[in-house]
């Protein structure tokens, strides 16, 4: 999620927890308690138990919703009673903006329909009821979120260690991500700020980092790259690790890692040079100067010419005898570059 997003996102939620405390006085608080006992009391709603694999598709939780007369929340029956009160306040949080047409009209402005901010805020929406702002400063501090810190959020609050991954990333300072991983390395649930998202159910037991974490204690520090689709590799990133009662927590930054005195960007935000074949002279170079807009290649430092055909003023050298553009020699002189 970039930053513009998640503050939409944010924005979002505190617009559909503004809309619950008017529809349903006293809901937030009752909702912080027991997500599943309040919500199985509306009329308006049903909550049913599914298996994982009957939950839907497309959230970033076990879970779904479907709209109707009562409305249906889907929550994977399997998971811990945390976690399904998580999944049961997302989809609540669909329902809210599937609903609301205040709600609705922000979703419609966006490029997309909303699809990304509607989800985004889904999970914001949740962990803000499920560990309020003031339990979040107590544990977090301005330099960003260390594995430990999002570890004793969830501990100190009745919370699920996704809406502490949530709230952790709400306070991601660079782009990264916060990881929530299985004992085998498969991503289960991750906050992201700044970067793509990972895919739910991708394994990350590749990454040094980690699997050192996931075979010793769970706790590790270092570099590293995630795995995206395909074996695709993002951009290398300081890790940190914490154990988290049975899962590890990750925090995954490109700079800035607050457990670090010195971080430096890992990033490649400078000018790279382009690769080029002479078309002349045959040499294999790398240029920063710009290509020519005719044939796209930049000047050979050999031979001084780019790709185009046209005629180039040469000189012959005097030791080698061979006739090269005047490139290839200092100033007048009459002997080659490679001669001298």
């Amino acid at each position: 999620m970039n930053y513009l997003r998640r503050a939409a996102a944010r924005t979002q939620a505190m617009a559909m927890l503004s809309v619950l405390r008017r529809d349903h006085p006293g809901a937030v608080q009752r909702l912080g308690v027991g997500a599943l006992g309040e919500l199985r009391q509306w009329p308006s709603l049903e909550v049913r138990d599914v298996p994982d694999d009957r939950s839907g598709g497309g959230c970033s939780v076990s879970g779904a919703y479907f709209a109707g007369s009562p409305a249906v929340l889907a929550v994977a029956s399997s998971a811990s009673l945390a976690r399904r009160d998580f999944t049961a306040l997302h989809e609540l949080g669909h329902h809210l903006q599937q609903t609301m047409v205040e709600l609705m009209d922000v979703l419609l402005a966006q490029p997309d329909g909303g699809t990304a901010l509607e989800d985004a805020a889904c999970d914001a929406f949740a962990a803000e009821i499920l560990l309020p702002e003031p339990l979040v400063d107590q544990h977090i501090a301005d330099t960003g979120p260390t594995a430990d810190a999002a570890v004793a959020l969830w501990r100190a609050g009745n919370a699920s260690r996704m809406a502490a991954c949530v709230r952790a990333g709400e306070r991601l300072r660079p782009p990264g991500h916060i990881l929530l991983l299985d004992r085998d390395g498969v991503l289960a649930f991750s906050a992201s700020h700044g970067l793509p998202p990972l895919r739910r159910g991708s394994d990350q037991s590749r990454v040094p980092v980690l699997r050192t974490a996931l075979s010793g204690q769970g706790r590790a520090e270092g570099r590293g790259r995630l795995a995206y689709r395909d074996g695709i590799l993002g951009d290398e990133l300081y890790l940190q690790t914490a154990e988290m009662d049975g899962y590890l927590l990750a925090v995954a930054v490109t700079d800035l890692a607050p457990w670090k005195a010195f971080a430096p960007s890992v990033r490649q935000t400078g000018p790279e040079p382009v690769d080029y074949t002479c078309a002349h002279c045959g040499e294999d170079f790398a240029s920063y100067t710009r290509a020519c807009t005719r044939c796209e290649s930049a000047p050979c430092p050999d031979c001084g010419r780019c790709g185009c055909d046209r005629k180039v003023p040469e000189r012959q050298c005097t030791t080698c005898f061979i006739v090269h553009p005047t490139a290839m020699f200092e100033g007048v002189g009459n002997r080659c570059r490679d001669c001298d």
